[in-house]
């Protein structure tokens, strides 16, 4: 890394900023940001993990609902999912209005979605929390805030006629359609006198099996009602009132038959501008009603935006942050904007969930555990504790009624399972870090759960569970083309379900110690040693990379590798599925190799639980930070998948904590800064915000264990106050300049002498100052072996691991 010029002795404090707090840091959110080149962020209006999001949906990149690619608008429609992967999700019965129809006559306005769908005028989308707004180039301009289970439009429409119109008379659509168009069967229903349309669908997930079923009530106000009717294909009719559409076979998906109904309004009465209410449910359209007129009683567009407001200022007001000299907007932006779109899921379907009768919270949208367990659900534990207590519930209160917990859930449907058992970390991280706040979760069952994961195998492993279990308990690894006739799922990613197995298996592990399964415990991280088992130590990996900033050839020796069921060697090269080789050649799919998503480059580091084991295997701490060096500078590495977020810091393993905020730096603001692409990939659900602003915090998580790797935050000071014990965290910057001075040279807690390079979240419960003197160059500061992070091997009992020996 480029060496920095150093500044000695320098004092900025009369330079500082004011801290930010309160409603003023949603001027620093930018929703916009990661809207296109495969970010799939929905930019549009909710409130914190909230049921319903509203947004104007697009014929280009519609996985979020809106991307800023400037294709054309198909609809307004009131629930999404946000950076889901490859297929869109959700998008149900949207609204599409139009100023009026050609020569007053109803069948000629346009119906179809691939038909009505206009361009943006371009410039004039504003998202804010809570807010969403565009143009459309039909002279119409819709906004939208939200509530939890209600969307709320306001439609303006042109003041003048427009074309071959003689009069005024908007009319708005409600479609049964969702992003996807997996529409399997609707029915819908509009009320002649009120204009109230309801209806229901039945649709497909957009990763897993089954189906959901949805319900709709869209209210009008602000025009009288001319008069209503259906629509089917590209016709539409003032009689009947009602349809109801099935898949024939012949209409299938994407070419789903276009159908909804509609209502046609006189001249709007004030400003040109017609509300629109839409209530969302998954139980009835009467639900769906109830809930609308309850959460929005009175149309006040202004009132509702306003609550919104109120609540984001809430959630994210738990921080308070004072950026200080040389952090300029964009970072500020890049940081609350990080925060803001980690907090739109999971989603709270509590009462909406019509599979079982539970008095635990239902949460949905968890889109996937695989990629939320590496540093949404930290963020979330950190910011919003009750949220993440909530969540847990719900998966536990899930296997309780399902009988497995899941990896991946959306739309009440089963998603499918990337790599191993992930809830495990998400509940042994929630118990490690807030067990003595979460006295309404009944840890027996959870353990119950986790245990499961471990030791039974499910008929279908491509949704739950693991496969291969029988293989693990006997041979220990995942083989290579596996005998597996106890269940089914794709019998690929061998490399990256062995590792990831085996850090599931430690979490358990830390569970049943705190539990007091003593027998448990030890053989569950007997079992985390696993990994082992696929490691070739003399696998040779020559590489000529000319995307290396130094554009060397180098060496290195000893990666995972494929392993048969005889425990003879298979090879896979190990930079397939980087980007130097093949990058999308390892999805989840039949043909999708022995890794998933990354390469055996990437998979080799992944050793959360025993690090000090890893670097050992692989040399030793020189040899492991050369190794890592060129995994981050070759090219090798992707950060915009999450696999690629624990590599930043594996330097603290190693004792150099000053590369790893060095590689922070690099990261931000290269991949992840305040423009439209301004994350490195697919947001999955808030996981590339969450990284970036618990890199900017200084306080980075290994998610399933009480261990944050600390690096001087981005900012000068920032604070946190726990939402449950009400106790201050603070970390402090001494002698910050905000670009230079990036390597701690020495750390107090309260006071007194702090020399880890590491911190629990005992911090975030109890509060305190952690201060931090920063330099320009490495210190000796965190290097020692005794102020490493724990690791298995080395028996530290900060995580009860003493006790084992292995």
């Amino acid at each position: 890394m480029a060496q920095r010029l150093c500044l000695n002795g320098l004092l900025l404090a009369s330079c500082t900023v004011m801290a930010q707090s309160g409603s003023n840091i949603l001027s620093f959110v930018d929703p916009l940001i990661g809207t296109v080149n495969g970010g799939h962020v929905f930019p549009g209006a909710t409130l914190p993990f909230a049921m319903a999001k509203a947004v104007a949906d697009v014929n280009g990149e519609d996985q979020g609902g809106f991307a800023s690619d400037g294709s054309n608008i198909t609809g307004f429609s009131h629930m999404h999912d946000s950076g889901t992967g490859g297929s869109p999700s959700l998008g149900n019965f949207p609204l599409f209005p139009q100023a009026g129809c050609p020569d007053d006559i109803f069948d000629n306005c346009v119906f179809p979605k691939d038909s009505r769908a206009v361009p943006r005028v371009n410039g004039t989308a504003q998202a804010s929390p809570g807010y969403f707004s565009i143009e459309l180039a039909t002279q119409i301009r819709a906004e939208m805030t939200s509530t939890n289970h209600t969307a709320l439009y306001r439609f303006t429409f042109p003041s003048t006629p427009t074309e071959n119109n003689a009069t005024l008379s908007p009319l708005i659509l409600a479609d049964l359609s969702d992003l996807p168009n997996s529409r399997i069967n609707g029915s819908i229903n509009v009320t002649d006198t009120t204009g109230r349309i309801t209806g229901s669908g039945t649709f497909s997930p957009s990763f897993g099996i089954g189906s959901y079923t949805l319900h709709f009530c869209a209210d009008f106000q602000g025009a009288d009602i001319r008069d209503t009717g259906v629509f089917m294909n590209n016709r539409a009719g003032s009689e009947p009132k009602n349809l109801s559409v099935v898949q024939d076979g012949v209409n299938n998906s994407p070419d789903i038959l276009p159908a909804g109904a509609w209502t046609r309004f006189r001249a709007p009465k004030v400003n040109g501008t017609i509300m629109a209410r839409v209530g969302v449910s998954f139980i009835s359209s009467e639900q769906a009603c109830n809930s609308a007129e309850a959460e929005i009683p009175e149309f006040d567009f202004d009132a509702v935006h306003q609550a919104s407001r109120d609540a984001w200022t809430s959630h994210l007001g738990a921080l308070s942050v004072t950026p200080g000299p040389g952090v300029n907007e964009s970072l500020q932006t890049v940081f609350w904007s990080g925060i803001y779109r980690a907090s739109i899921s999971p989603q709270d379907y509590t009462n909406e969930n019509p599979l079982w009768n539970s008095t635990a919270p239902y949460y949905d949208s968890f889109y996937c555990i695989w990629d939320s367990f590496r540093s949404i659900h930290s963020l979330i534990t950190i910011v919003n504790p009750v949220s993440q207590i909530r969540m847990m519930r719900s998966l536990i209160d899930i296997y309780e009624h399902e009988g497995w917990l899941p990896d991946c859930r959306m739309s009440l449907c089963k998603g499918f399972t990337q790599g191993g058992s992930n809830a495990d970390v998400l509940l042994t991280d929630t118990y490690l870090k807030i067990r003595s706040l979460t006295k309404d979760i009944d840890w027996q069952m959870a353990y119950a759960a986790v245990r499961n994961d471990a030791e039974n195998e499910p008929k279908d492993w491509s949704v739950e569970g693991r496969g291969g279990l029988k293989s693990w308990k006997e041979l220990h690894y995942i083989p290579t083309e596996d005998y597996d006739p106890y269940g089914v799922g794709p019998f690929t990613r061998s490399i990256s379900r062995t590792v990831e197995y085996a850090y599931d298996d430690f979490c358990i592990a830390e569970m049943a110690h705190g539990l007091g399964y003593e027998a448990d415990a030890q053989k569950y991280y007997q079992r985390s040693t696993y990994w082992r088992n696929m490691y070739k130590s003399d696998q040779v990996s020559t590489i000529n990379s000319t995307t290396s900033t130094t554009n060397t050839t180098e060496t290195f020796t000893g990666f995972l590798q494929p392993k048969f069921l005889n425990q003879t060697w298979g090879y896979q090269d190990p930079i397939f599925c980087s980007p130097l080789l093949n990058f999308t050649s390892c999805y989840l799919n039949p043909s999708g190799h022995e890794t998933y998503e990354g390469s055996a480059w990437l998979y080799t580091f992944f050793v959360p639980q025993d690090q000090a084991a890893l670097i050992t295997t692989l040399g030793g701490p020189d040899e492991f930070i050369r190794r890592l060096n060129y995994f981050h500078e070759s090219g090798l590495l992707y950060v915009g998948d999450e696999q690629g977020f624990l590599p930043v810091y594996q330097y603290h393993y190693a004792g150099r904590p000053g590369l790893s905020a060095a590689r922070a730096h690099y990261y931000i603001p290269s991949q992840f800064n305040d423009t439209l692409v301004g994350i490195a990939g697919n947001d999955d659900s808030g996981a590339m915000g969450s990284f970036v602003a618990l890199a900017m915090m200084g306080l980075f998580p290994n998610p399933g264990q009480n261990v944050y790797l600390i690096t001087p935050p981005f900012f000068q000071e920032w604070s946190l106050t726990n939402q449950i014990t009400g106790k201050v965290a603070t970390v402090r910057n001494v002698n910050f300049d905000g670009t230079r001075n990036l390597f701690i040279q020495n750390a107090t807690l309260d006071g007194v002498i702090y020399t880890k390079n590491w911190i629990g979240h005992e911090f975030y419960l109890e509060g305190g100052v952690l201060e931090l003197v920063l330099g320009c160059e490495e210190s000796g500061w965190g290097t020692r072996e005794e102020d490493l992070p724990p690791s298995l091997s080395t028996g530290n009992k900060t995580m009860g691991m003493g006790l084992y020996s292995l």
